[in-house]
């Protein structure tokens, strides 16, 4: 295949036989020879979940989702794969790896439940204020892909530029294929996008000046389709290590929450002030 037929193909990775090759959307921001978080994020959730499926555990849902990002994944073939380490009546328990040239560049692992009736009592639970989507005047049909939308002390726009503030960040995205020619289905679409925690989390007035090392994601229900948003609710830091938290919601409402433990990465800083991302050309991500 061409390279430059796979600029105009919608995924992060075409697949050949067991290798999955990233496609230039898959490429981050801080360097041109690594791929991104939301890129590596989908090609295991999608590891994880084809092995679930290949247990016949259709009444299972995936509640919750860790991602350790220990090496930087490069733009070259790769392959994925899956381990079983428990299956039970109520649930099942699966590790994934990526590998590259026999590395192992990233690993997850996820805990799938069965659904069962709520129990009749009340908890303690967040205030009201709680996080909706942009306007439908600034989203395209329902399921179609569009640059990543955020508001912060601006409000709801892709203008990247205009959203390198202090302020209180969030973002609305619409997942892609993490296979070109594959559907995304709404655990990949949540497992992907949550790489853009550290977006919404770490940007700051200076830029994003921490490049986030894990995810974790701990999910009450699937999301509605693959439309979906985070907004930070709290960011820590000491000596350089941050801890960031979002929650994760779609129109229907918030429904899981993500984290993020990042190091300070100010040698390189994504700087989107006076940048080419100020919304007048299409974006591959929030990942950087």
């Amino acid at each position: 295949m061409d390279e430059n037929e796979n600029t105009f193909q919608l995924g992060w990775f075409r697949r050949e036989g067991e290798l999955f090759f990233p496609l230039p959307l898959a490429q981050a921001l801080w360097r041109e020879d690594q791929m991104h978080g939301v890129a590596v994020s989908g090609l295991l959730a999608r590891t994880l979940e084809l092995a679930v499926h290949d247990l016949g555990r259709g009444d299972l849902v995936p509640a919750r989702y860790q991602v350790d990002l220990f090496r930087p994944a490069r733009m070259i073939g790769t392959t994925a794969r899956a381990t079983v380490v428990r299956e039970g009546p109520r649930l099942v328990l699966v590790d994934a790896v990526i590998e590259q040239d026999g590395e192992i560049m990233a690993r997850a692992s996820a805990t799938f439940l069965q659904p069962t009736k709520a129990p009749a009592t009340t908890v303690w639970t967040s205030p009201d204020d709680r996080p909706t989507p942009p306007p439908p005047e600034l989203l395209p049909a329902a399921g179609e892909h569009h640059v990543p939308i955020f508001a912060s002390e601006r409000p709801w726009s892709n203008n990247f530029t205009e959203h390198q503030n202090s302020g209180r960040h969030q973002t609305w995205q619409t997942a892609m294929p993490i296979v070109a020619d594959e559907e995304c289905t709404p655990f990949q679409a949540v497992a992907s996008i949550a790489d853009a925690t550290s977006m919404v989390v770490n940007w700051g007035r200076g830029g994003v000046e921490f490049i986030n090392t894990d995810i974790g994601l701990a999910l009450s229900r699937l999301p509605e389709d693959t439309s979906l948003g985070l907004r930070v609710t709290d960011h820590v830091t000491s000596d350089g290590v941050a801890v960031g938290t979002a929650e994760v919601f779609d129109r229907s409402g918030v429904f899981g929450t993500a984290t993020v433990t990042s190091l300070a990465n100010t040698r390189r800083t994504v700087d989107f002030s006076g940048s080419e991302w100020d919304g007048s050309r299409d974006h591959p991500g929030a990942g950087a």
